[in-house]
Formats: C-alpha cells, structure tokens, sequence
C-alpha cells in the first residue's frame, strides 16, 4: 500500500476513534490504534476496556462502526494483545 494513502487512512481511522475516545475515557479506559493489516484495523484496549466484560460489544458495535462509517474500505476492527 502506498505509504501516502496508508498515512491518510490511519489519520482518518484516528480521527473516529478520537470522537469515540471521551466516551471510553470516562469509563477508565482508552483505545489505541496499532497498525492496519487487509483492510482490518487492529487495536489495543487499555485501562477499563482491558477487562471489561461489555468491551466485545463497545469494540463492535461502537468503534466498528465508526471507523467503518469514516474509513469504508475498513472491513473490521480487532483488538489485540501486545
């Protein structure tokens, strides 16, 4: 992927998960993007969002959908481990 397009979309990715981040911050978490593989976003859940039992839901139907709805060509957004 050409390096320009790839930093425009990582920004553009940032950018949703930026709308997002008040919300989980206020829960005591936080979210971080870590790269982009095949379309699929690939992130950290931090603080709160580590062990919350409700993060599956908040990583698919919050975070997903935002930055499926600001980036399309994302397909899905996964969290990983470090």
């Amino acid at each position: 992927m050409n390096t320009e397009i790839n930093q425009e979309l990582i920004a553009k990715i940032e950018e949703a998960i930026q709308t997002l981040r008040p919300f989980l911050e206020a829960d005591g978490g936080d979210i971080k993007l870590l790269r982009v593989e095949n379309n699929v976003a690939k992130v950290k859940l931090m603080g709160a969002c580590e062990s919350c039992e409700m993060s599956a839901m908040t990583l698919k139907a919050g975070v997903e959908d935002a930055v499926k709805k600001a980036v399309p060509q994302i397909t899905s957004v996964e969290a990983v481990e470090m």
